[in-house]
């Protein structure tokens, strides 16, 4: 059986079993999303799953963030018919740019940048990225698209864990996510039942 087909039980969240256990160590992440997106009918539903709460609000444009959330907010604008604008580690745009500090899930100090002719006061933006982990990333996307006047509608990721910065995000903008009720606390645990089957 291919191991990226659909299971024929379905259910919600079913493509998390998708994702990849880390294999190469702690300076790594604990899962690679990532490996879902190559089915196109678990990437298709987890776009559906993350636009959920957000049917009935506005939005003007979806911002990615740099790098994996490129590919989930390209989708989700695809999705929504909107345009989408990237949010870039710092130093790599080649036009004027506002930048933001942070530190990342590693605790390393970085920074990122956005271009300043598209956020505007008033533009409605959708946050996305792949994951949440410590929330630092997210959080200084947040305060760029703010300091351009741009109101942040929500943020969406496939999973925003119960660390300090993922419990802010959640009390503070509207969020959606892809993980089920059954599955949170394995997220927190940083370990899936599904990694005992996985096949590659």
């Amino acid at each position: 059986m291919d191991a990226l087909a659909v299971p024929e039980s379905g259910g919600e969240g079913w493509y998390l079993s998708l994702m990849a256990p880390n294999t190469k160590g702690p300076s790594f992440a604990w899962v690679d999303p990532s490996r879902l997106y190559c089915n196109s009918q678990a990437l298709s539903d987890c776009v559906k799953d993350l636009l959920k709460p957000f049917q009935n609000d506005s939005i003007d444009l979806v911002v990615g963030i740099d790098a994996m959330g490129f590919i989930l907010g390209s989708a989700v604008a695809i999705t929504l018919g909107k345009g989408f604008l990237a949010i870039r580690k710092a130093g790599r745009l080649c036009v004027e740019t506002q930048t933001q500090n942070y530190s990342d899930y590693s605790g390393e100090e970085k920074l990122i940048e956005v271009r300043v002719d598209v956020l505007r006061p008033g533009l409605r933006v959708l946050l996305v990225d792949q994951w949440i982990e410590t929330g630092g990333t997210m959080i200084a996307a947040i305060k760029l698209v703010e300091k351009q006047g741009a109101a942040v509608v929500g943020v969406a990721a496939v999973a925003i864990e119960n660390t300090e910065g993922g419990k802010w995000i959640k009390e503070n903008y509207k969020y959606s996510h892809c993980i089920p009720k059954e599955l949170r606390s394995q997220i927190d645990s940083k370990y899936l039942e599904s990694f005992k089957t996985f096949s590659r």
